[in-house]
């Protein structure tokens, strides 16, 4: 689905919130060298991510790909699981 509707961007993060309805939040990290220090640094960003048939629990690392506008801050859906939390 994603192929023919031009680049869509993905992301892998995991679920840290599945209390609202057909949502949930999931934390995306990522990690870069930075530029002055050469360290590397991780940073976190969380994404609204909808989930139509209420499938995720807190723990699970999904796949997630950007979609339309569903509501004010929802612009992301899932695509797949990628492994259950324990």
């Amino acid at each position: 689905m994603a192929e023919e509707r031009g680049r869509r961007k993905m992301r892998n993060g995991v679920v840290i919130s599945d209390k609202m309805d057909k949502t949930v939040t999931v934390e995306v990290v990522r990690t870069f060298q930075h530029a002055t220090f050469k360290r590397v640094v991780r940073r976190s960003k969380k994404y609204v991510v909808h989930d139509g048939e209420n499938i995720l629990k807190q723990g699970d690392q999904v796949r997630i790909i950007e979609t339309r506008p569903m509501s004010k801050r929802k612009r992301w859906r899932l695509l797949e699981v990628i492994r259950r939390a324990v």
